[in-house]
């Protein structure tokens, strides 16, 4: 995924991402591997989103497009 906030194709490709992000944040041991994850990720999910995945929120709740 490039830098910068990323629109997706489709709900399908932002599910995709969010789920392969969940597991690399599921895998952080450690402070350092959270941060890493973060930067790696934070401009194309955004700080909400990364927080709630951090924070075990389901994903149904993450995806959920506002009225």
């Amino acid at each position: 995924m490039p830098a910068g906030r990323t629109s997706f194709a489709s709900p399908d490709e932002e599910r995709e991402y969010v789920t392969n992000v969940k597991a690399e944040l599921d895998r952080c041991e450690t402070k350092a591997e959270v941060i890493e994850v973060w930067r790696k990720h934070y401009l194309a999910l955004g700080h909400k989103k990364l927080g709630r995945l951090l924070l075990g929120r389901p994903l149904e709740e993450i995806l959920k497009v506002r009225e």
